[in-house]
């Protein structure tokens, strides 16, 4: 059997890089141009203000640790609760993609999509 060696195809189109000017900062990583306020330590003022939305949040986190006591008690559970989060994206999704359908059938047929909405016995709420 006969042998052949492979063609070789040089890395780069032949075309070379023109410096720009910009320098060895172009390949650095990401900074954005625009500039953030500067945020001043705090002062006494400023730390009690700390103090008292530390104190709203702890409260806040108080009354969802109660309202979650109290959804437990009358029987739900957190991972019902994800499994109807993900049925829930998982639905939508279906619905985007037979939307899309409904718009390129609408488009083929040049009606409007709520015309076809009675072809396929759907309401104009679903």
């Amino acid at each position: 059997m006969h042998q052949t060696t492979p063609i070789r195809v040089p890395r780069t189109s032949g075309l070379r890089r023109i410096d720009s000017g910009l320098g060895r900062n172009c390949y650095g990583p990401f900074r954005s141009p625009r500039l953030f306020p500067r945020t001043e330590l705090p002062d006494d003022s400023s730390e009690e203000s700390l103090k008292a939305d530390i104190q709203k949040l702890k409260e806040k986190q108080d009354m969802l640790d109660k309202e979650i006591s109290q959804l437990v008690k009358e029987g739900y559970c957190v991972i019902e609760l994800e499994d109807h989060i993900a049925l829930l994206h998982e639905y939508n999704d279906i619905k985007d993609v037979a939307q899309m359908l409904l718009g390129k059938l609408a488009l083929t047929r040049g009606v409007t999509t709520k015309e076809l909405y009675p072809d396929f016995d759907l309401e104009l709420s679903d």
